[in-house]
Parts: structure tokens; C-alpha cells; sequence
């Protein structure tokens, strides 16, 4: 059967065991707490009913905060200077989440700051992908993406200024979820 090709197989959920391999030391620091730049981002995760998820995985990219995108290796084995622009966390029993990194900067074209995220969680079949924005810079208005959403909607893509840095939460589905990306082959 030289060429044959198979029909895909739908997704399923396995697991989680997104604690048992996937994080490691330094994984949701993609700064040091003393970095003079270093602002914590965090947040909670959501259900449909409202409850904490306790066993969501959460990755982030960003650019520095000159919107320079980073091409260099090492997010697995952090060497304390080098940032790359990638991190993971965890949520704990109450679905909290924590990063400390910068805030990034605009990669040009328009576009306003953001980090990009990536969600892995009970009960997903894949992935989901999603945007947080910024508040208060002035190319929000006219970002491609972020104008592309209903305005009613948008502001589930904003993070949110409070005490020690950004705060982002996620609702997984329901009257206030999270608006959620899809991008070509995934």
C-alpha cells in the first residue's frame, strides 16, 4: 500500500499529566525576580461553570521588550541572561497561574504588544491558542487582530494593571470566555 493514505483520527482527551513530565525548574520565570524590567503576569483559570482549573498548563511567547522576536536556544536549560521568550506554567489547586518575565514590545506594523498564549486542559481536544493584550498603549486601536474581534469581546483579550504587574484570567467557555484563536492546520 506504497502512498496510501489514511483518513485522520479524531482527538481525544488523555490525561492530564501535564505535571508529571512537562514542567521543569525555572519554567515560568523567563526573568529573574531582580531583572530591573521583571513584571509578574498571572492569572486564574476558568471553566464553563466558573470553578478554578487546577490542572491547566499554560506556555507563553513574547517578544523583548524592544519587539525584537528571540531566535536564540535555551528555554529548557535557562542560563540566567539569555531571554528567550518562552515560558510555561502551571496552575496550582485553585487554577492559578504565575509568570515573571518584561513587558514585550510592539514588533511593528501596527501591531499593539502582546504575549501569546497557549492553553492545554482537561476536557480540551487540542490546544487552545489565545492573545493578551497590554492596556493603555496606543497602537490597540489599530492592531489587525485585536480589531478584527467584536468590540464587546475584546476586552477578554486585555490584561489588566494591578499592584505587582498584569493580570490575564481565562475562561475556557461560557458568557465570558476567553476569546480563543485558530490558525491555519491546527
Amino acid at each position: 500500500m506504497t502512498g496510501a493514505r489514511l483518513p485522520p483520527t479524531p482527538g481525544q482527551t488523555v490525561g492530564p499529566f501535564y505535571g508529571y513530565a512537562l514542567p521543569f525548574d525555572g519554567d515560568s520565570e523567563l526573568v529573574s525576580t531582580q531583572h530591573p524590567k521583571a513584571v509578574r503576569l498571572h492569572g486564574t483559570v476558568r471553566d464553563g461553570r466558573g470553578s478554578p482549573v487546577p490542572d491547566a498548563l499554560l506556555e507563553i511567547w513574547q517578544p523583548d521588550a524592544d519587539g525584537m522576536i528571540s531566535r536564540e536556544p535555551g528555554s529548557l536549560r535557562r542560563d540566567g541572561y539569555t531571554f528567550t521568550g518562552w515560558g510555561r506554567a502551571a496552575t496550582d489547586d485553585t487554577g492559578h497561574y504565575s509568570f515573571t518575565t518584561i513587558e514585550p514590545g510592539s514588533s511593528g506594523n501596527g501591531t499593539a504588544p502582546f504575549f501569546a498564549m497557549t492553553v492545554f486542559a482537561r476536557g480540551l481536544l487540542n490546544r487552545l491558542f489565545t492573545r493578551i493584550y497590554l492596556p493603555g498603549h496606543a497602537a490597540l486601536a489599530s492592531d489587525v487582530l485585536l480589531t478584527a474581534v467584536p468590540a464587546d469581546r475584546r476586552d477578554t483579550l486585555m490584561a489588566r494593571r494591578e499592584g505587582d504587574g498584569l493580570v490575564f484570567d481565562l475562561t475556557l467557555q461560557g458568557e465570558r470566555e476567553t476569546v480563543f484563536l485558530a490558525y491555519p492546520g491546527n
